[in-house]
């Protein structure tokens, strides 16, 4: 198993909009850490390493969170449950983590990844990506970096199905009805404009 990444935060005692911006114009983040118990704890990050790790392992990935606190180091196993970003600026404002059980089920949507060439799109088709992400339930150091689709053998008005993605073991996709992920749709089709001939 490899070893999971870790991010170091620190606890912050004082809330609120003014302290926060405070914390803010010493290039450090306010977040909050929530656990699967329902408490939490206001905590704040440097702004770079939480930059740089959040845009390495995105809302999926599992990682290690050490909060100092009183002279000693707490590891905890959490993903990033949702970073806020400044319109203009475009850097952290506020972050929330997730601890999570590593031997407990979570749910959470991995990216889609088309590979190959359709051969729809050879005959003139056009490929189309119905769902940029699955939502899937497995162990949190199971969950795939990605979820890769080969399309080569798709033709022409023919869709890939949720049910018929292959998934890495021990990880499975959450869906009430099936639908389709992928497709090769008829370039005509998606041309015709209201009110032309049927």
């Amino acid at each position: 198993m490899a070893e999971l990444m870790k991010l170091s935060v620190s606890p912050r005692a004082e809330k609120g909009k003014c302290p926060c911006r405070r914390i803010r114009t010493q290039n450090l983040v306010p977040g909050i850490y929530y656990n699967q118990q329902g408490e939490n704890i206001a905590v704040q990050v440097e702004m770079l390493p939480l930059t740089k790790l959040h845009a390495k392992l995105g809302s999926s990935r599992v990682f290690n969170l050490e909060i100092e606190q009183d002279g000693k180091t707490s590891t905890l196993p959490s993903l990033f449950k949702s970073v806020q970003y400044d319109p203009i600026k475009s850097s952290p404002i506020h972050v929330d983590f997730y601890g999570v059980d590593l031997d407990r089920d979570i749910k959470v949507d991995v990216r889609v990844v088309v590979e190959g060439k359709a051969k729809g799109i050879i005959m003139g088709g056009q490929l189309e990506v119905f769902r940029d992400s699955i939502e899937v339930v497995c162990k949190p150091l199971d969950v795939p970096e990605k979820i890769v689709i080969d399309v080569t053998d798709l033709d022409i008005g023919v869709n890939l199905h949720i049910g018929d993605v292959k998934l890495p073991a021990g990880v499975r996709a959450v869906f009430d009805e099936s639908y389709s992920v992928v497709g090769v749709v008829a370039v005509e089709a998606e041309e015709a404009k209201p009110g032309d001939a049927k």
